[in-house]
């Protein structure tokens, strides 16, 4: 089981999938975390801001959205939620009056604490199998793979995968041999 194949080489139908693979763990990992964060506004998500507001320096909401990949709209929605519980603060950016860092308060710190060990008995839960220094080496895979994939374009970046792919297949590179594994699809 853990090369992937069935006795003959033949593959199995979803236990080589890296996809399938990762959404078992994701969903575990949500069902555990959103049972764990019950209390807190916003769930998983509202978790990710206030770790933000936790975090030093302060950032304002636009940071905020961009390292979360939440759309300025929704996040306004959970920090309103957060700040209605008193949980952070909106406190101007003394660099720009028009904007606004998300501050978490002492409250919000002291929550953000308690769901931070929630989440580490969520997370040794999950990463329980492996002795501990496959958890270690799992989770530092896990980060670096986690912060290159937040510094691509993924639609340009898949593009590119899919064209290499092909053209592997076919025995040959890229039709003009360019190397675009960096510059994104052909243009027209």
């Amino acid at each position: 089981m853990t090369d992937g194949h069935r006795d003959g080489g033949h593959p199995r139908r979803l236990d080589d999938d890296l996809g399938w693979m990762l959404g078992v763990l994701f969903r575990a990992y949500a069902k555990a975390a959103e049972h764990a964060l019950h209390d807190l506004p916003g769930g998983p998500r509202g978790y990710q801001v206030l770790t933000a507001a936790v975090a030093e320096p302060p950032r304002n909401q636009g940071a905020i959205s961009e390292e979360l990949g939440v759309d300025r709209t929704v996040l306004t929605y959970l920090i309103d939620d957060l700040a209605e519980r008193g949980l952070v603060t909106r406190r101007p950016d003394p660099a720009d009056r028009r904007s606004r860092l998300i501050v978490a308060t002492d409250e919000g710190a002291a929550m953000w604490r308690r769901c931070r060990e929630e989440l580490r008995h969520v997370e040794a839960h999950l990463l329980g199998p492996l002795d501990p220094a496959n958890a270690t080496a799992f989770r530092s895979s896990l980060r670096r793979l986690a912060c290159e994939a937040q510094t691509r374009d993924p639609l340009r970046d898949l593009c590119t995968v899919v064209r290499q792919a092909r053209s592997q297949e076919d025995g040959n590179a890229f039709p003009d041999g360019e190397d675009r594994s960096r510059t994104g699809p052909p243009k027209r």
